[in-house]
């Protein structure tokens, strides 16, 4: 029983990490799309999400027989609820890559104006704090997660300075509204997006020790 229940956490493991794979490459997509303004590339991230909430599902489904064939507890019980968990974080992480794109279509399709926002640094911030998450799952390591929490509050900062930059904007140009909150909603996704990853984290962590952690309890 032992044998064929570690074989199941094993795949699960496995099918997790896929579809967190899959995740980092739609929202890679969507940074690169805020980069380049590209439309076609956009378009990719909205017309592939169905993939992910296929996998999502699968994942969930495979959790549920699990549980009910193997009636796991302990570590192992702790595992399946904590995948639960990170699988739903991830559909939402695809969610939010899904949202960006349709900013960026927004944008593309209005006149431009003569101000920019740099999202580089926020992007590759939240990128890295997927791929963290993911990667804590993997080696099971708890420096890593809670480096994935500290993250958080400098994706936060620049979310704040773009919120102060774009409101000044719109006081200077407000005719051209629309646009600018289409900029400005880029960094409330991205910081959305930030905010899945470190809850990845926080399960990770509750994996680990047992302990649950949101909230700021930590």
């Amino acid at each position: 029983m032992a044998v064929h229940l570690q074989r199941e956490l094993d795949k699960l493991k496995k099918r997790i990490l896929s579809l967190g794979a899959l995740v980092e490459e739609r929202v890679h997509m969507a940074t690169r799309a805020i980069e380049t303004r590209d439309i076609d590339l956009a378009t990719q991230v909205i017309k592939s999400d169905h993939e992910i909430d296929e996998m999502e599902v699968e994942v969930e489904e495979e959790c549920l027989k699990v549980l009910a064939l193997h009636q796991p507890v302990a570590i192992d019980l702790r595992f399946i609820a904590a995948v639960i968990k990170i699988n739903n974080e991830l559909e939402r992480i695809g969610d939010q890559a899904v949202n960006i794109a349709q900013r960026i279509i927004n944008i593309g399709q209005r006149d431009p104006i003569d101000f920019y926002f740099d999202y580089s640094i926020m992007a590759e911030k939240a990128e890295a704090m997927l791929r963290k998450s993911l990667d804590s799952l993997v080696t099971l390591d708890l420096d890593i997660a809670f480096n994935v929490l500290t993250l958080d509050d400098e994706v936060d900062e620049i979310k704040d300075d773009a919120y102060d930059k774009i409101k000044a904007a719109i006081s200077q140009r407000p005719e051209r509204v629309g646009y600018l909150i289409n900029l400005f909603l880029i960094s409330r996704h991205l910081e959305r997006l930030a905010d899945h990853s470190t809850n990845i984290a926080e399960e990770v962590i509750y994996l680990i020790e047992g302990e649950i952690i949101r909230h700021g309890n930590y």
